[in-house]
């Protein structure tokens, strides 16, 4: 057992140790009551209260305009899949929903969508590997389609949209789930934005979907009661018994990002993680970086050494001194590196040293 243990797992992922710190001050008499937050009503006035409060953190850390609502919805990112088009494809009599295809859960949010919708896949990047972000021209846009859907960052790949697509009048929707408050957005361009919990926000099963109040109501009438975005809205996600603890978790990780100096302190110093990484990798022909440079993700980097016994050798030492869930997807192989916002400078620049002692010592 090492001293201190770096976790770069991509999900569920590190959560800032304050915060832990604070739900185990908490655990067993949550704001004096004598019982903890998981034991209380979702519908009592202090958990609703707690609600309240991370959705106006939210707001207030990201500028999100008063015409989005803040829902938070069951199931993960992946739920989302099936509820955005049982949601939104109503709006246009086709159904037609437009994807681009630049990953894993970009092609899983395709393949969801088929069952409710007519999807139609306008850009990939599956033939290079998904080593880039395809190129979407206006003109491969159908201004007739309801919407169309990107995951701006792509886990297990390391690649992310630098800028987003221009989408005209049809709403964009935009799965954030690994690098939603990374960077500061104009949620202006988007209809949608949702993320899973589990990378910058909480504990894993649960979402958090911002949606653009002028795209509720049009949810298929055969959707299930939870799926319903305008009925979430409707009830302040409380339709049934929500994830009481997740949500105060979200409320103390929005408290913990606002003491760091807000989004735009943290984007700063997540370039400053990506870039130390990044530098060992260009530095030297030991390693290999998955994602083209000009397309790299900030929150995952993923890269490889000249064969796969050495990725494992990689592994086994940096698992030794602490370095903690750096195997990457069996979709990619090699490594992985997931330096969400509460992993630390120092977290990086232990794995930055471990990466330039092992390329010295077995190039």
């Amino acid at each position: 057992m090492v001293s201190k243990v770096y976790n770069f797992g991509a999900g569920p992922a590190m959560l800032p140790e304050s915060v832990m710190k604070k739900i185990q001050q908490e655990w067993l008499d949550f704001q004096g009551m004598g019982v903890s937050i998981i034991e209380i009503s979702h519908r009592a006035k202090e958990f609703v209260a707690v609600l309240d409060e991370a959705k106006a953190l939210f707001r207030e850390l990201t500028g999100l305009p008063d015409n989005y609502r803040i829902l938070f919805a069951h199931g993960g990112a992946r739920m989302q899949f099936s509820a955005l088009p049982l949601n939104f494809s109503g709006r246009v009599v086709s159904k037609k929903c437009l994807y681009v295809e630049s990953g894993n859960f970009a092609s899983l949010a395709a393949k969801e969508a088929q069952f409710f919708c007519a999807v139609e896949t306008i850009a990939s990047s599956a033939a290079s590997g998904f080593d880039r972000i395809p190129d979407v021209k206006p003109e491969q846009i159908d201004p007739a389609a309801a919407y169309l859907h990107i995951t701006s960052n792509n886990t297990l790949y390391g690649t992310r949209w630098q800028q987003f697509p221009e989408s005209g009048n049809v709403p964009l929707i935009a799965d954030m789930t690994s690098e939603l408050l990374s960077r500061q957005i104009d949620y202006n361009q988007f209809g949608v934005v949702y993320a899973g919990l589990q990378k910058n926000l909480g504990p894993s099963g649960m979402a958090m979907v911002i949606v653009r109040e002028d795209l509720l109501g049009y949810t298929d009438e055969k959707t299930p009661t939870l799926l319903n975005y305008t009925r979430c809205d409707k009830d302040n996600s409380l339709t049934n018994t929500t994830n009481t603890f997740a949500i105060y978790v979200i409320k103390l990780v929005l408290e913990w990002l606002k003491e760091q100096g807000g989004i735009a302190a943290i984007e700063k110093r997540n370039e400053e993680k990506a870039a130390r990484l990044y530098q060992v990798i260009d530095g030297s022909s030991f390693y290999h970086g998955v994602a083209l440079p000009e397309h790299r993700s900030t929150m995952n980097v993923s890269f490889k050494t000249a064969n796969e016994e050495l990725d494992a050798k990689f592994l086994k030492e940096a698992d030794a001194i602490g370095l903690y869930a750096l195997k990457g997807h069996r979709n990619v192989g090699g490594i992985r590196a997931s330096i969400y916002n509460p992993m630390p400078l120092a977290g990086v620049e232990k794995l930055a040293e471990f990466m330039e002692m092992f390329a010295q010592k077995n190039g």
